[in-house]
């Protein structure tokens, strides 16, 4: 009896170290997990309040011009659905205090960031076709030159079956075009399925070309990079290419890399290894450098953005401090625009027109500020009309408008020059948005601006 008890004592004790020990490894991969989202949450996050603009391709999912402003074909609203969920508390909070519209971006694009975040490790942990076609149906036509390959993948490799594969894909398939066509419906006002009428420009008729044309494997990668690369490969194929593109398969890419980076690490005291270590080391501080390059070049990608706040700044601080009497300011005279309607520019008001160049490089409508200011980004007005326009100011690509006078100007990045010394490569920048003032208003030129010489 006692050896009996003392050996169930033993497995006792062993089965309670057993379940300690799996408890710390659930602990480390908790807080392993924990850091890493630490880790690219910081890093969104300092991206979002170092460049907190956007340009046109990002501005549709952070504004609500849609109907205005079409684009060529037209998006899901989906998505915008998603981040402005995710955003709203804090956007709702930020708009009792009365904070600048500015700061309601700061939590659209860190919500939009958390969103793509959760992408990221979906598309690690997670190659099924549920997600991709998700993905295809929804938002982006393209991923099924990703769908297709890796569905081939899985079938050869019989990871499932044909029947299996059909019902998943069926079904998943009617539950997303039914979902973006009565959503998109709404939001557009009229009966439309975005995705497939991108495909049907980009692919069918091929007109994507008429906005412009343009890449040590472990062999437990393998299985998941050869879907990736036939996708860009196919992708290749069609004349129009910008990165965002075949943004979606870099992750793959970083698995792969990472995975030959940890073999070679842990393989580093080994002659041959060694110098593959020492390349390592290289190639991670070009890419260190190379992200601090094109950092530092996407602070100064988003001209017109810093433009407008300092257009804010300049005249708030003028109107706040100025001792000019009520009389003199209603001196401005009242014009009429034909193209926008009878509008008054009285002395409270501020007009200011945006130009198309302007509305892509950094303004959306988070940057507008409260009354008085009024904003119009009207297109096709030819440069000549201004001076018969009621705009208080205009933001302009160009430097010479008639009617009005050049305030000031705002540079934004130009090119990367390489030079002899340190450091070995500089960012130029040119001026890149002008703003104008109205010659008409006597309350603008009588004020001191920096110029545009």
């Amino acid at each position: 009896m006692f050896h009996l008890s003392l050996s169930e004592s033993q497995n006792g004790s062993g089965s309670s170290l057993i379940g300690f020990r799996r408890s710390l490894c659930l602990i480390e991969e908790l807080e392993s997990v924990i850091g890493y989202d630490l880790l690219l949450g910081s890093i969104a996050a300092f991206y979002v309040f170092m460049v907190p603009y956007t340009k046109v391709e990002e501005s549709f999912n952070v504004q609500y011009d849609h109907l205005e402003f079409p684009g060529v074909v037209p998006r899901t609203f989906i998505g915008a659905i998603l981040v402005s969920i995710l955003a709203s508390p804090v956007v709702s909070v930020m708009s009792l205090l009365h904070l600048p519209k500015i700061y309601s971006l700061f939590a659209v694009n860190l919500a939009y960031g958390n969103w793509l975040k959760g992408h990221f490790y979906a598309a690690l942990n997670c190659l099924v076709c549920i997600p991709h076609i998700f993905a295809t149906l929804i938002f982006r036509c393209d991923i099924l030159l990703l769908l297709c390959p890796l569905g081939l993948e899985l079938l050869l490799t019989k990871s499932i079956t044909l029947w299996k594969a059909l019902k998943c894909c069926i079904g998943t398939a009617l539950f997303c075009i039914g979902l973006t066509v009565l959503v998109d419906t709404i939001m557009w006002k009229k009966f439309v399925w975005p995705e497939f009428q991108v495909l049907w420009f980009n692919s069918v008729l091929n007109r994507s070309s008429e906005w412009g044309l343009g890449v040590i494997l472990d062999r437990r990668v393998v299985f998941y990079i050869l879907p990736v690369v036939s996708y860009v490969l196919l992708y290749s194929k069609l004349p129009h290419k910008e990165l965002r593109f075949v943004i979606s398969s870099v992750p793959m890419f970083n698995l792969s890399a990472a995975i030959a980076a940890s073999r070679i690490y842990n393989n580093r005291k080994k002659s041959f290894w060694k110098l593959l270590h020492i390349i390592l080391l290289g190639l991670l501080m070009v890419s260190l450098g190379c992200t601090i390059i094109t950092f530092m070049a996407s602070c100064e990608n988003y001209p017109s953005g810093y433009a407008l706040k300092d257009l804010h700044k300049k005249d708030n601080l003028h109107m706040r401090y100025s001792k000019a009497s009520k009389e003199s300011r209603l001196q401005s005279e009242k014009l009429v625009y034909p193209h926008v309607g009878s509008l008054t520019n009285n002395s409270t008001e501020r007009w200011v027109h945006i130009d198309p160049f302007s509305a892509m490089n950094g303004i959306s409508r988070f940057c507008e500020d409260k009354f008085p200011w009024r904003y119009c980004k009207e297109e096709g007005i030819p440069i000549q009309e201004f001076n018969q326009t009621n705009f208080t100011y205009l933001l302009n690509e160009h430097s010479n408008i008639h009617g009005f006078k050049c305030l000031f100007a705002v540079s934004g990045f130009s090119r990367v020059r390489l030079q002899i010394g340190i450091p070995p490569i500089s960012l130029l920048k040119e001026p890149k948005v002008f703003i104008h003032g109205n010659i008409r208003s006597k309350d603008v030129m009588n004020r001191n601006w920096p110029g545009c010489s």
